[in-house]
């Protein structure tokens, strides 16, 4: 059993299904779990603002019949105060888990390795798992089986890409991923997901020329800029306009739905009319980030099993 959950680096195949079912298990019957965190507490740990990930974990852990602490540390991070090992060390005495979104996944690191209870990776440069499964899950809804079938990530190469392309082969999903020259996703990560596609006769490729893409399910995107990245965008405007998210590269690739894990700006990374068409699947997505995260809560902290 995961004690805690940092990516999905190391779950199987079966797992990554058993998780994604899991999630649709409690969307479709919320009553049967709404006692399932009942006498848990979870502290939400955060060093970055959020609205969807906030909300839907505080919303999300009441429905499951647990209560949230949010404790707010943007003024400070968390190793200008005190290491995250005693960090995790103190949290462990009164909590049932806690919930963080951090600048750096070394963070997420010493935390868990100080803690005896479930850490669970709410956002860190390195990965975004929640954001992962509840983007596999409203493509489930939407298309049904999804082995076999595309995904192509268009745009700046992040924690969201390295989170996609993991869970994403586990679950039998093609991968392309398209990023303009200097903004690929992290060497390491790029070796491990090519080494697991092979594993798993899963399809892989990169590119920076987006003329390549043709043939593909699903399209994803996300802001140029990463959160508190201070980059100008001026700076990187023109060399990711050629990435835009549009309806005629919709209409190119033959794409039958659009994501983006938002905050999306509109007519910069996707145009306003494909966020707002019928391609779109931004809002369910956003729903979809309490089901999937109310399933790994279920499973590391109200031990209900993958198979229940």
């Amino acid at each position: 059993m995961h004690t805690d959950l940092l990516s999905f680096q190391f779950w199987t195949a079966e797992q990554a299904k058993s998780i994604l079912d899991l999630a649709i298990k409690i969307k479709s019957s919320p009553s049967k779990y709404a006692n399932t965190l009942s006498g848990k507490t979870v502290v939400a740990l955060f060093e970055k603002p959020s609205l969807r990930t906030r909300v839907s974990f505080d919303i999300g852990i009441n429905k499951l019949g647990g209560h949230m602490v949010y404790v707010d540390s943007q003024n400070q991070p968390m190793e200008e105060r005190e290491d995250p090992i005693d960090v995790g060390a103190n949290l462990s005495q009164w909590t049932d888990a806690v919930v963080a979104r951090v600048f750096s996944h070394e963070t997420l690191v010493k935390l868990a390795a100080g803690s005896d209870i479930p850490v669970i990776n709410a956002l860190c440069d390195r990965f975004h798992p929640c954001q992962a499964l509840a983007d596999y899950l409203t493509l489930t809804e939407a298309d049904g089986e999804l082995k076999g079938k595309t995904l192509a990530y268009i745009g700046d190469g992040n924690n969201v890409t390295h989170s996609l392309l993991i869970l994403g082969i586990l679950l039998g999903v093609n991968q392309t991923v398209v990023t303009p020259v200097g903004y690929e996703i992290n060497d390491n990560i790029q070796a491990f997901v090519t080494e697991l596609a092979e594993k798993h006769n899963v399809t892989l490729s990169f590119s920076s020329d987006i003329e390549v893409l043709n043939n593909v399910d699903y399209i994803y995107t996300d802001t140029w800029l990463s959160m508190g990245d201070s980059t100008p965008l001026h700076h990187i405007k023109d060399k990711f306009m050629p990435y835009q998210i549009n309806m005629a590269l919709l209409n190119k690739t033959g794409a039958r739905y659009v994501m983006h894990c938002q905050p999306a700006h509109r007519d910069l990374e996707i145009t306003g009319e494909v966020m707002d068409g019928e391609c779109s699947l931004l809002m369910q997505q956003a729903g979809n980030r309490m089901h999937a995260q109310n399933a790994i809560l279920a499973y590391l902290v109200g031990n209900v099993a993958l198979d229940d």
